[in-house]
């Protein structure tokens, strides 16, 4: 063990744990983090926008500790795991001369340092990349069923972490394509099918929800080359960090010299070559290729190793990139080292600021699962998003959000009201307003489903009534609402419903009432689809319809 990890690799790993630990600690949540805190207030296995590893990490950490780290704790673990399954990846024994440089190369890789002590998706995602590479090695040295087994249960966390983990166990195969006639392999796959049933299993329960959104419902917008493709090529470079030009220099000098090394090669080129390809139809996020940064700290490494004048300039800018991320960190926690507000600043301050203006009572933000989240965290207070027909669903979309606040007085606020009974303000000086309603009642998940006519002008919609409870009609009006190709809404029109049954006056509970209506003409040019939605009670409209291709 001495001779595999030297003493002073762990005195750097404490080091690094007890400076991620102390991190969590005194750096407020970001945005995403109070969102996937709400996921693990119900733990399910399944959310909206992700599979529930994140969760799950978090409701781990806060067994432990309460506030920031109780979302954190897992995270500083992981980052800490991630280090030492690098490290005992590389198999030159002139290694342990260089174990200052080991932690200089990958805590300068930017978006892997957050992770360090961030809870996001792809915290999960770099540990079980790590893993599944560590025992993939040792698969291709012996075939053993406890590597095999592990390899199974690596693969279902990874998929359990976040979907893109399909990328990294794909081009793996690829590299040895051979795999498909080994049957421990084909154990492997069988058994991660397994472990990851439960989550087929609430996809189907909720139509696939998560498939839908991220594959056909996301909005997008028109290409643009600075915005999508040399975007692409930024976040790559962002990703890395102030070492990009000797990481990527390494990997274009880097030759594969069996199995192992050539599934390195295939992970990088092939996740970067999907999303380059996928520039050319979306915005590719930077933490989308996130998984590249363990195969390329691998890869950088050995380059550091065998090349004396870049091992002195990593060494060198691995300093500066290091004094640089410090900086980074303080100001995160202390936002005056720099003129720019980060997610991090402010957060406790506007929450306490409108949790005494609203006399502690419920809060429903409009169009905000970020600030409905983050208010929640930080007051322990019932909060929720309330999605309309000019936003996206989101978890409070499909969970049972809506009766923690149905029938009490709420404080509703919007960032478009110009007025309100209240008001309050962010860091960045943008002032919210907010009104009382006394009796909150939405039906937001009333659905609309549309049926274009095989003859005729006139479309059919069906209105279910998923509530345990009957809905008045008197209260609700319809309205449609006009998209382009990119699904970006330009117009919002009321909708002239005739129903089938005219004197009903209730929609009963887990009933179905049937109408008709004619498409209202819409003055924007080639609208490409429609969305019927519900608005209730003098509410904005919902998103009670699915999205409906104009013919």
């Amino acid at each position: 063990m001495s001779q595999k990890f030297p003493r002073l690799f762990f005195v750097l790993l404490a080091v690094l744990f007890a400076l991620n630990l102390l991190q969590s600690s005194v750096t407020e949540l970001i945005y995403d983090e109070a969102y996937y805190w709400y996921y693990a207030q119900n733990m399910a296995w399944g959310y909206f926008d992700h599979p529930p590893m994140v969760a799950f990490l978090i409701k781990l950490s806060s067994f432990l500790f309460d506030g920031e780290l109780g979302v954190r704790f897992m995270s500083c673990v992981l980052s800490a795991g991630t280090y030492i399954l690098l490290w005992s990846m590389v198999e030159n024994p002139r290694k342990k001369d260089y174990v200052t440089h080991f932690f200089l190369l990958v805590f300068s890789f930017t978006l892997m340092n957050a992770y360090g002590f961030l809870t996001l998706p792809d915290t999960a995602l770099l540990f079980f990349t790590a893993l599944f590479l560590w025992l993939y090695k040792r698969f291709l040295k012996h075939e053993g069923i406890m590597t095999t087994i592990g390899l199974g249960l690596t693969m279902a966390s990874l998929m359990y972490s976040k979907y893109h983990a399909v990328l990294v166990i794909l081009f793996v195969f690829l590299s040895n394509y051979k795999l498909i006639f080994n049957k421990k392999a084909w154990f492997a796959v069988i058994l991660a099918l397994i472990c990851y049933a439960p989550h087929f299993i609430w996809l189907y329960q909720n139509d696939f929800v998560s498939i839908t959104f991220h594959l056909s419902e996301r909005p997008n917008q028109a290409y643009k080359f600075d915005e999508f493709t040399l975007g692409f090529f930024l976040n790559i470079v962002v990703i890395i960090g102030l070492l990009f030009y000797w990481v990527y220099g390494a990997l274009f000098k880097f030759k594969a010299t069996d199995k192992f090394s050539k599934a390195l090669i295939y992970l990088v080129y092939g996740i970067l070559i999907f999303f380059f390809i996928s520039s050319f139809n979306r915005r590719v996020q930077a933490q989308w290729t996130i998984a590249i940064s363990i195969p390329l700290a691998l890869i950088a490494f050995d380059h550091l190793l065998h090349n004396t004048k870049s091992r002195k300039w990593m060494y060198r800018m691995g300093i500066v990139s290091l004094l640089l991320l410090m900086y980074a960190r303080a100001w995160m926690v202390n936002y005056r080292l720099f003129p720019m507000y980060f997610e991090t600043h402010g957060n406790k301050e506007w929450v306490n600021e409108l949790k005494t203006k609203s006399g502690g009572i419920p809060v429903v933000f409009e169009n905000s699962y970020r600030r409905s989240s983050m208010y929640e965290f930080y007051s322990d207070v019932p909060a929720i998003s309330l999605n309309n027909f000019m936003y996206r669903k989101n978890q409070y979309s499909i969970d049972n959000s809506e009766e923690r606040v149905r029938g009490k007085k709420i404080l509703y606020v919007s960032q478009y009201r110009k007025r309100g009974d209240i008001s309050y303000m962010h860091l960045d000086s943008t002032v919210f307003h907010g009104i009382y309603i006394d009796d909150f009642q939405s039906y937001r998940k009333l659905q609309c489903i549309v049926e274009k006519p095989e003859t005729g002008i006139k479309h059919s919609l069906k209105v279910y009534n998923p509530y345990p409870f009957d809905v008045p009609l008197e209260q609700l009006e319809y309205t449609i609402s006009y998209s382009n190709k990119y699904k970006q809404v330009k117009q919002m029109l009321p909708l002239k419903v005739e129903n089938t049954l005219p004197q009903q006056s209730l929609l009963k509970s887990k009933d179905t009432i049937n109408y008709s209506f004619e498409l209202p003409l819409s003055t924007m040019e080639r609208p490409a689809y429609f969305r019927i939605g519900i608005a209730e009670n003098g509410l904005l409209p919902g998103l009670n319809g699915k999205p409906v291709k104009i013919e």
